[in-house]
């Protein structure tokens, strides 16, 4: 009971926390509560300082076990250093300990462990979309390049030009059909393509990160099952050898 007080303590200073950073990028509210903004967020560094010290002192080395553990003593370490030029940019990263909110939330856990499953999949989608993005960057240059070389006039813009496709951003009236005013059967590349990335490749994506989310979503509902099933049986024993001393 007292650990969950103290794990909502703490991440709500992280919400804090991340409120008070988001207020400093506003001129107009630095200019008149900037001096508070700063104290506050000095307390909020100086609990994210106890807490990790009061970690560290109660699990010694089994700290850096845990990658959250590891991931706070980071940033931690990054909030602490001296605020000169160089290091200036890196304390804004103390922004990404709100992401430690996903520890207490089962909902973002599992989205979270279901990407994180997902990841070597990903990699060979990727890794075809990838081929698929070469072959078409190739095709785009050799084909509409001499006309349009602001879109395809070598292979990275060519890449770049469709990838906005892919994403459907200003791709009719912004790209092809300009395209086809030069080229009439240009949309015999185009739309092939993308119905291949867009439709196919990516909806792949996306199925593979709702399955791994399901997957783990099991996972922890079979382990919530078993030690309710454990600590039903462990009821049971013990009954039972009441029962048997008192006979």
């Amino acid at each position: 009971m007292a650990r969950a007080a103290v794990r909502n303590f703490i991440i709500g200073v992280i919400i804090f926390n991340a409120i008070i950073l988001g207020m400093e990028t506003s001129p107009a509210i630095t200019s008149r509560i900037g001096g508070l903004l700063t104290v506050l967020d000095s307390i909020c560094l100086t609990i994210f300082v106890v807490e990790i010290a009061l970690k560290l002192y109660a699990h010694r080395l089994r700290f850096f076990h845990d990658g959250w553990n590891i991931f706070d003593f980071l940033i931690i370490g990054i909030a602490l250093a001296p605020t000169s030029e160089g290091f200036a940019v890196l304390r804004a990263l103390r922004i990404l300990r709100v992401l430690r909110v996903m520890s207490a939330a089962p909902s973002l856990r599992r989205v979270v462990e279901g990407f994180i499953t997902a990841l070597p999949g990903m990699g060979s989608v990727f890794m075809l979309m990838g081929i698929i993005f070469y072959i078409g960057a190739v095709i785009a240059t050799k084909l509409f390049g001499a006309n349009f070389p602001d879109w395809f006039g070598d292979l990275g813009r060519s890449a770049y030009s469709l990838f906005q496709i892919m994403t459907l951003e200003s791709w009719s009236m912004g790209i092809v059909r300009p395209v086809m005013e030069v080229y009439p059967y240009a949309w015999a590349f185009f739309v092939p393509f993308i119905m291949v990335t867009t439709f196919a490749v990516v909806n792949l994506l996306v199925g593979l990160i709702v399955n791994s989310m399901q997957d783990a979503h099991h996972e922890e509902d079979n382990a919530a099952t078993d030690a309710y099933r454990d600590e039903v049986l462990a009821k049971l024993e013990a009954i039972e050898k009441r029962l048997d001393d008192q006979e």
